[in-house]
């Protein structure tokens, strides 16, 4: 075996551009494996990465213990059985995670008696760009009243987000988190440092970002990149509860400026959060990006 844990290294703000030429020849399809994802909520999951063979391996560990992923890169089997090897060794009772369907059928493939698990909590739900811009039909007739009701009572300002009202973002989101009560759950408060690491590193992740004006001041938030060549990620969307319906509000109009770009929004999981998996569900994804993962004992028993 050659791969080695002593291999991988801490993903850093200064490996972005490797990121960023990688993902172009090998692009991604389920949030997590972004760069911005991993740099963001690195104090949370200690994303890790080495680079083998032309491939990235990554690995992420959160509670002291350690996933990987399949190498990202050309096929490369024995690479891609290094990892497993790997894998097996680890702490975790599912040490492998498959984000991507072509890993997922090259994988099986290749060791068609291995069992792989949906995750059904991070499955990814990505939308029609257009329909989300549109809300056509009578199965947005709902959303489409709350956001007129909206337009109507809160006289929305929507603009981008850039240098001149950093400011003014960050102070829409202490009082987001101020609402939330971020210190009381450690998710909330895990994602107050990604959101912020974000606003703060904004430029040099090349993200993009929209805010709603409503009453005088930002009530709502979106924050958003390029995912591949037909799907934009939204990694971040808040809003404050002053005016109803602005969550409705920042996603139209998120959706309005990246349609004419991309056919298809990520909106990344609803980490079974079950309000957010009705509130997600309730647009409609035209598909959703699965997760599965393996057990250890099962590669224990065929690497080890």
């Amino acid at each position: 075996m050659t791969l080695k844990d002593s291999d991988f290294k801490p993903v850093a703000l200064q490996d972005r551009d490797l990121f960023q030429r990688h993902y172009l020849a090998f692009p991604q399809q389920h949030s997590d494996n972004t760069f911005v994802n991993m740099v963001c909520w690195n104090h949370y999951a200690h994303y890790r990465f080495a680079f083998e063979q032309d491939c990235i391996v990554l690995s992420s560990t959160i509670d002291g213990k350690t996933r990987f992923r399949p190498p990202i890169g050309p096929r490369d089997p024995e690479l891609l059985a290094e990892v497993m090897e790997l894998s097996a060794r680890s702490d975790d009772p599912h040490p492998l995670v498959i984000l991507d369907p072509g890993s997922w059928e090259w994988i099986s493939e290749l060791y068609p008696g291995l069992e792989l698990h949906p995750e059904r909590d991070y499955f990814d739900y990505v939308y029609l760009a257009s329909e989300l811009a549109e809300l056509p039909g009578k199965k947005f007739q709902t959303i489409r009243h709350q956001l007129n009701q909206f337009q109507r009572q809160c006289s929305p300002e929507a603009m981008p987000v850039n240098a001149d009202c950093m400011d003014e973002v960050r102070e829409f989101l202490e009082k987001w988190c101020e609402w939330k009560d971020c210190d009381s759950e450690p998710i909330l408060a895990n994602e107050r440092e990604a959101v912020f690491f974000a606003i703060d590193h904004f430029q040099s992740l090349q993200l993009s970002g929209l805010a709603i004006r409503a009453e005088g001041q930002i009530g709502a938030l979106s924050v958003f990149e390029r995912l591949n060549e037909s799907t934009a990620l939204v990694h971040f969307e808040k809003g404050l509860p002053d005016c109803k319906g602005i969550y409705r509000a920042i996603n139209a109009e998120t959706a309005r400026y990246l349609a004419p770009d991309y056919v298809y929004i990520n909106r990344e999981s609803d980490m079974g959060v079950e309000g957010l998996r009705e509130a997600k569900t309730r647009y409609h994804p035209h598909h959703l990006v699965e997760v599965h993962l393996v057990k250890r004992d099962d590669l224990e028993r065929l690497v080890l």
